[in-house]
């Protein structure tokens, strides 16, 4: 079972439109946790939640036939039963919208705007000096911690404040920073460079080259981004890892089938 206790969130994300009162109250919680956690199983949320499964799974229906949640099977867990496979719940595009995005269409038209008069140059620009005035929103504190590790949990409160609902967990030789929301996740469909732009400011910040291995803009469920453990980043040959170069730190790997880790196409991780 996951270990949802421990997993970094901003407290801002509220989606709307939710029945009123407790109903409506829970009903928030448990999008909130499938936003958060997703891919995720009724009895995980039920657990996390500290509700039946009963009542659980009445809320999880409810967000299945309003269009905001789908399933996919549990390929860890194969099939359970009387021969029913094993259920995965997670937010559609129409859930996700109900958690908010930053800038959509009037981005959409400036960037486009952008790229006309400047050429794709003027776009990486622009996706550079976005991320970089973020980070340094939270620079102290990230590279203050000990380690890639505590680097990399650091980021993800940071990155919580900021919307992206953003945790972290063990993933072999490194480890996983997951983000369950994307609020320029639109924009970014169109406009990849401010993916690219981020992951190379998370090398940056966390001093070590990291890999993306998928992102919410590309259809992914969760972006992923591997970060390596030090004996690994610093292997040999290695000494610089946290500088970035054509193919290494920074760049973007979208995989669903890297050789280590590996990601599943629900966005799930497996080392």
């Amino acid at each position: 079972m996951k270990n949802l206790g421990s997993t970094s969130h901003a407290e801002a994300v509220s989606p709307q439109g939710l029945p009123p009162g407790g109903d409506g109250r829970t009903r928030e919680s448990v999008a909130r946790t499938v936003l958060e956690h997703g891919p995720i199983s009724a009895a995980e949320v039920a657990d996390s939640l500290g509700l039946s499964p009963a009542a659980v799974r009445r809320h999880l229906d409810a967000l299945l036939a309003g269009g905001q949640a789908s399933t996919r099977s549990d390929p860890r867990r194969g099939r359970r039963g009387r021969g029913r496979p094993a259920k995965l719940f997670l937010l559609t595009e129409a859930g996700r919208a109900r958690f908010g995005h930053a800038y959509d269409d009037l981005a959409v038209a400036a960037l486009r705007f952008v790229a006309e008069s400047g050429g794709e140059q003027a776009v990486r620009s622009f996706a550079e000096r976005r991320v970089a005035d973020m980070i340094d929103r939270y620079r102290a504190t990230v590279t203050a911690q000990p380690g890639t590790a505590g680097r990399a949990e650091a980021l993800a409160v940071a990155l919580s404040a900021q919307g992206y609902a953003a945790s972290t967990q063990h993933a072999g030789v490194g480890a996983q920073l997951c983000q369950h929301h994307c609020p320029v996740a639109h924009v970014a469909a169109e406009f990849p460079q401010l993916c690219e732009a981020e992951t190379a400011a998370f090398a940056e910040v966390l001093g070590t080259h990291v890999q993306r291995l998928a992102t919410i803009a590309r259809g992914d469920a969760v972006c992923t981004t591997h970060v390596p453990s030090e004996a690994r980043a610093e292997g040999p040959g290695e000494a610089g890892a946290g500088k970035t170069g054509p193919g290494e730190a920074g760049a973007e790997q979208h995989d669903s089938s890297p050789t280590e880790p590996t990601t599943d196409p629900d966005g799930g991780v497996s080392a």
